[in-house]
């Protein structure tokens, strides 16, 4: 009875004074909006770099030609020549725990058939390459290991290719031409859409690599070795495998440089996880200082309150009220404050964070634990810097307090 007296009274107290209430609320519903909003946008960054990085392929390890700590001036990447087809069969066929394993080339070509013409990316690849990739045929098939062998000119093309050369027509069985030469499609690919860093993944041309090595680009080595992992607590140990496999094979000598490097992308992914994740704690730790400061109004309006309402207290008290009692009432306002600020704050946070992603091009991911954690700080912000003015009335002296004017 007593607690919804003190309410009724404290939400009286803050509706009399309308536009002090609603400034001091300001700080916190700032603070909580700032918090949300900042949080949802490094969780989105997080989000970004994990998806960019699971694309390339599940337990994947990729292996570049060239040193990675190579001084001086460095070309193209994947224009080092060190490694060859015969590297990548290797690894295939002498290291355990290995699903699958596709070299690459590619270059930029114009495509054309008929009067259409487009300019793409054209891959050599091998038919695992497609396991790696985790991609799909929507009609057609792909390429197989004859074809490799035999340098086949045909290709599986993407949906955005397909459509700038066919239209809506089925490209299964067309003929193209890339760098003068005809190729026959024999698959057209499921649309992956857009990467998360704005690259459109159907706008490619998939050729057998033997056929690009050979008969398009006019080069014997890969520009880079894609190796799929079975189990992802192997990766580690395959890639040592890897790095002395072809040690041994390029007949690089104990304490020379490596001429090539492997990635780990499950590294890569935990590293850049770890970085994405301090980013997002760095920007909700500095959103959060403004609900430090929105604390700091309260408590300051609150002490304004006391010395406003000292004959009021010095009556309470007088008729006995006792110090508990005084202190509660002050204490359930600065919290009333922090409650409406924090949900007034949840409902900005969240219009914000949907504002940046639709406006900004930009993904942001609203996080449950950011709204639950800002909002409990801002309910723990008010009753911290309450708790000064709300002892300063109790401990009021009831006839010092009837004196004052």
């Amino acid at each position: 009875m007593l607690f919804t007296e003190l309410l009724k009274m404290a939400a009286l107290s803050l509706i009399a004074n309308k536009l002090r209430t609603l400034l001091t609320m300001l700080g916190i519903i700032i603070g909580v909006a700032a918090v949300i909003a900042m949080v949802s946008v490094g969780m989105g960054v997080k989000k970004n770099v994990v998806d960019s990085i699971s694309r390339l392929g599940s337990n994947l390890l990729m292996v570049m030609p060239g040193s990675s700590n190579r001084g001086g001036l460095r070309g193209a990447a994947g224009s080092v020549i060190t490694l060859t087809y015969d590297d990548a069969k290797a690894i295939k066929e002498k290291i355990k725990d290995v699903s699958y394993v596709s070299p690459t080339v590619q270059g930029s070509y114009q495509v054309v058939y008929g009067h259409e013409n487009w300019n793409t990316t054209v891959t050599g690849v091998i038919p695992e390459y497609v396991s790696i990739q985790s991609m799909t045929l929507k009609s057609g098939l792909f390429f197989s290991e004859h074809d490799v062998e035999v340098r086949s000119r045909v290709a599986v093309i993407g949906t955005t290719v397909a459509s700038n050369l066919f239209g809506e027509v089925n490209p299964v069985g067309k003929k193209i031409r890339v760098g003068n030469a005809p190729y026959t499609v024999i698959g057209l690919l499921a649309s992956k859409g857009q990467s998360n860093m704005g690259q459109d993944q159907d706008d490619v041309v998939l050729i057998p690599l033997t056929t690009a090595q050979e008969r398009l680009i006019g080069i014997t080595y890969v520009r880079s070795i894609n190796v799929q992992v079975s189990d992802s607590d192997k990766m580690d140990s395959v890639q040592a495998q890897i790095e002395n496999l072809l040690r041994q094979r390029h007949r690089i000598k104990k304490g020379a440089e490596d001429d090539f490097n492997v990635r780990n992308l499950t590294s890569l992914m935990e590293t850049m996880t770890q970085t994405t994740t301090m980013i997002t704690l760095l920007l909700g730790s500095v959103a959060g200082i403004s609900l430090i400061v929105g604390g700091i109004g309260i408590m300051n309006i609150m002490m304004v309150s006391v010395t406003e309402r000292t004959r009021e207290i010095g009556i309470r008290k007088a008729i006995g009220a006792t110090f508990n009692n005084v202190m509660l009432q002050f204490l359930i306002e600065s919290t009333m404050i922090s409650v409406i600020g924090g949900i007034i704050g949840i409902f900005l946070g969240i219009g914000l964070a949907k504002a940046i992603s639709e406006f900004g091009d930009f993904t942001t991911v609203i996080s449950a634990l950011s709204i639950v954690v800002s909002f409990g700080f801002s309910l723990f912000v008010g009753i911290v810097f309450g708790m000064l003015p709300a002892r300063k009335a109790a401990k009021l002296d009831p006839i010092d307090a009837l004196r004052y004017e």
